[in-house]
């Protein structure tokens, strides 16, 4: 499979300059570019507020939420079964 890809002639001689200029590739010279304009629409970190959610860190996430050793395991379905039932066997209590 091949790919024609066509550059304007003016692109094509700036971008050749920019390479002679750096003492580079074309090549290098686009992906420079490239990375340029990804940079520059990322958020920066300290403009973001809630960074823990934004860039989650799961280890720490699962300790905040409680997701630990418990003593005795238990069976939510049983547990919802007596509560409906107005059984008093909870395990917590």
């Amino acid at each position: 499979m091949s790919t024609t890809v066509k550059i304007e002639s003016e692109l094509f001689k700036t971008i050749e300059e920019i390479a002679r200029k750096e003492n580079t590739t074309i090549n290098n010279v686009i992906k420079q570019g490239i990375e340029k304009i990804k940079n520059e629409n990322k958020i920066p970190d300290y403009l973001i507020g809630n960074k823990d959610t934004y860039n989650p860190d799961s280890k720490e996430n699962l300790k905040m939420a409680g997701i630990g050793k418990y003593g005795k395991p238990f069976s939510a379905v049983k547990l919802v079964r007596e509560m409906r039932e107005g059984g008093h066997d909870i395990p917590w209590c």
